[in-house]
């Protein structure tokens, strides 16, 4: 496993609300549908003013590739970036992987939190599905309940 912890930095005229306004209701979703592994997107208090930081998991870098190819064919995803990148003045991306002793060192992760998550990941070959009438996720093979199928 991998995390991509990407970091984008704000032009002044620009706030953090202007960019999850145009980011959380669009873009987000087609993301965590595509790529599959959010782990979370974090501003910062202290320290760079308008920096938005948010980190997304990979089984490995071939994964990452494919996931993030299929995300730039995405035309909803296209006309997202539209609207971001010129709101973006800085851009930086790193590659971590975890450490022997990490709570963190594969994936699925372990935890409650709402579909296309790291904590719901699935392999890059079964991509996301919607609940069937039963309130099911069949491509994960878990009840909303959390009961295995």
């Amino acid at each position: 496993m991998l995390v991509e912890q990407r970091t984008y930095v704000l032009h002044a005229a620009y706030t953090v609300d202007d960019y999850f306004a145009a980011y959380v209701e669009t873009g987000l979703p087609i993301q965590k549908a595509v790529l599959g592994g959010f782990l979370g997107y974090f501003v910062t208090e202290f320290g760079a003013q308008n920096e938005l930081n948010h980190l997304w998991a990979y089984q490995d870098l071939e994964d990452r590739r494919a996931r993030r190819a299929r995300l730039a064919e995405e035309p909803e995803w296209q006309r997202c970036s539209q609207r971001l990148r010129p709101m973006i003045r800085d851009m930086r991306n790193k590659i971590m992987y975890p450490t022997s002793f990490s709570p963190i060192r594969e994936l699925p992760l372990v935890g409650e939190d709402s579909a296309d998550t790291a904590f719901t990941w699935r392999p890059a070959d079964r991509p996301s599905s919607t609940m069937d009438h039963g309130g099911h996720r069949p491509d994960v093979g878990i009840a909303l309940d959390g009961d295995e199928r």
